[in-house]
């Protein structure tokens, strides 16, 4: 069965994975021929020789760093936006008090909010994590919204009729039919923390990706900027794959519909 879903996964994905190292190739000459130059985009070996060569400070400093502002802000966002999509679900006046307050939270760019943060929480873990929440809560709430009121329909109606309880409806109903729309908006929040993870790191810490390629920036290190991001990126598609993978094992029964 992995041979077979490593066999799927290859099929799907070749022409991508192709066309990169196509892209990729083509940077590769035009650094080499001098078109570009490297202080603007560095050639790609430059940067695999560039994560190699600081591989310890990347990934047992920066990345650590990282992922620890990312899983704490997450989770809370997690916890918060379902805890707040229930509620909403279940009364209308919460809805029509909290869901415009969800709205204009977006409404604020993040980068004006940052420094806020750091005002409020200095330099500490906390204002990163501030960041992550602000930016992953929102597709949490509204998939698990959306979801739920999806799932309002005459199959509730006869539960309630059979004597479910509210509880009973919620397990058996609502949850069941709301998971494809949650995660669909759980692929999106976990790319957004880690990005929102490394603008707090960016405007204010001490350690972390988005801490390195600042200083990277500031050095004119393009190598260093570009393996920060090239972390990043791979960590990103390892997450959304993850999330993906879970939805599919919890969501069996959609996909041999």
């Amino acid at each position: 069965m992995p041979m077979i879903h490593v066999k799927n996964w290859f099929r799907t994905y070749a022409l991508f994975m192709l066309m990169a190292v196509l892209v990729l190739l083509f940077i590769e000459w035009l650094v080499h021929t001098k078109v570009i130059p490297a202080f603007i985009i560095p050639a790609p070996s430059s940067v695999i020789v560039m994560i190699i060569t600081h591989w310890k400070a990347l990934l047992f400093e920066h990345l650590r760093a990282t992922m620890l502002e990312f899983l704490v802000g997450f989770t809370i966002s997690l916890v918060f936006g379902i805890s707040v999509a229930i509620a909403m679900f279940y009364s209308k006046i919460i809805e029509k008090v909290l869901y415009p307050a969800v709205l204009i939270s977006q409404m604020i760019p993040i980068i004006a909010l940052s420094p806020i943060f750091v005002l409020w929480f200095g330099y500490t873990i906390w204002s990163k994590v501030a960041v992550t929440f602000l930016i992953s809560f929102f597709p949490i709430v509204v998939g698990t919204y959306d979801g739920l009121k999806s799932s309002e329909s005459e199959y509730s109606e006869l539960l309630r009729s059979m004597g479910a309880t509210r509880r009973q409806t919620l397990l058996k109903l609502h949850i069941p039919m709301a998971l494809p729309s949650f995660f669909s908006g759980l692929k999106l929040a976990i790319v957004f923390a880690l990005v929102g993870a490394t603008i707090g790191e960016w405007l204010g810490a001490s350690e972390g990706l988005g801490y390195y390629s600042r200083r990277m920036s500031g050095n004119l290190n393009a190598e260093g900027v570009f393996a920060a991001i090239t972390i990043l990126t791979v960590l990103g598609i390892l997450l959304f794959t993850l999330v993906s993978s879970i939805e599919k094992r919890v969501l069996h029964w959609k996909n041999e519909a």
